[in-house]
């Protein structure tokens, strides 16, 4: 009787796209309403980059800061937040995000569960199912990135917890208030190319706020907490190096000039952090090391993002320098003098 049972669901499973199927081409598609295959193409393989930048490549970069007991929980954790993320932004994240405006605030309920999807994302020549896709691995990515701010601190339930919310009251808004629409973009003409703002920012500012709150490890700053592997993190920064490539890249949501310009000042941005970074470091320590440069490279990275599409290269080189110059005397303050235990340097 199973066997019959599961025949027929089969059955129905398979009639179910047979008849959306039948239903679509009765209808009239526009020449408008057309995807261009090879911009679709390079927003999935930018998705399957920003994806890969979460999982492994997050969790290496991190995992290998840690201390050796701390490990494991960071890697459930990105994993857990990944995926917790991704279930809400098919449900309602992405109509928060981007749902048709009503205000400027909030995007409208009517995208919720991906229910009426446009044929082609509004400005673009992509589907509008490839777009909800790119968004995804944004949003699944950004609370991962808070993962530093509570190493050895927080119960498992209650970091999943928090990210779920999180991503619902900060990231949605923020992303409808920057790319959907919102008040940030239309009343003040705000340009975030990738997102410095949407994504960096959020993550960087909650990060702070919840180290705060949740005080200091136990023997923090006296006690020396090393990275227990500096390979596994320079195994994740390369794979972070890598699938920014298609974080920045695939903001440009076509195959295109603006795409190329985008990878070309992220890589250069990328490796003058890396390189001054180094230097800082011989001067400042004695010797350059290889979390050092692990850690300029994203640091560059980072800061060449909400410009990447919009910059020349030698200003993408200025933007990598500059991400050095502040970010290593500002992990040394928040550290040392303010005594705040962002473990990760987020």
């Amino acid at each position: 009787m199973r066997n019959v049972m599961a025949a027929f669901v089969a059955l129905f499973a398979l009639l179910v796209p047979a008849l959306a199927l039948g239903q679509n081409s009765l209808e009239t598609v526009s020449v408008e309403d057309v995807a261009d295959t090879g911009d679709t193409a390079w927003i999935l393989v930018s998705s399957a980059f920003v994806l890969m930048m979460a999982m492994p490549g997050l969790t290496l970069f991190y995992g290998g800061l840690v201390r050796a007991k701390g490990f494991l929980a960071v890697l459930v954790q990105v994993g857990a937040i990944a995926s917790v993320a991704s279930v809400l932004w098919i449900m309602v994240g992405y109509t928060l995000a981007f749902g048709d405006v009503a205000g400027g605030w909030l995007g409208s309920g009517n995208a919720w569960m991906l229910l009426n999807l446009g044929n082609v994302r509004a400005n673009t020549t992509i589907p509008e199912s490839a777009f909800v896709l790119f968004q995804m691995c944004f949003a699944l990515i950004t609370p991962a990135l808070m993962v530093g701010a509570w190493v050895d601190r927080a119960r498992f339930g209650w970091v999943v917890g928090f990210c779920a919310l999180w991503g619902l009251i900060v990231y949605a808004p923020v992303a409808h208030w920057v790319w959907g629409g919102g008040w940030l973009s239309t009343k003040f003409g705000t340009m975030d190319f990738a997102g410095g703002i949407v994504v960096h920012t959020t993550a960087g500012i909650s990060a702070l706020v919840v180290a705060m709150l949740l005080g200091k490890r136990a023997g923090f700053p006296k006690t020396l907490m090393m990275p227990h592997s500096p390979s596994l993190t320079m195994a994740g920064a390369a794979l972070l190096w890598v699938g920014w490539f298609g974080f920045n890249g695939g903001s440009a949501l076509a195959a295109n000039d603006d795409a190329a310009s985008a990878i070309i000042n992220t890589h250069v941005a990328a490796c003058v952090a890396a390189l001054v970074w180094l230097v800082i470091e011989k001067f400042a320590v004695g010797k350059p090391t290889s979390v050092g440069f692990a850690t300029g490279a994203i640091a560059g990275l980072a800061t060449v993002t909400p410009a990447a599409g919009y910059i020349a290269p030698g200003a993408a080189m200025l933007f990598g320098a500059l991400a050095t110059v502040v970010c290593y005397p500002m992990i040394q303050i928040v550290k040392k003098r303010l005594e705040i235990d962002d473990s990760l340097d987020v």
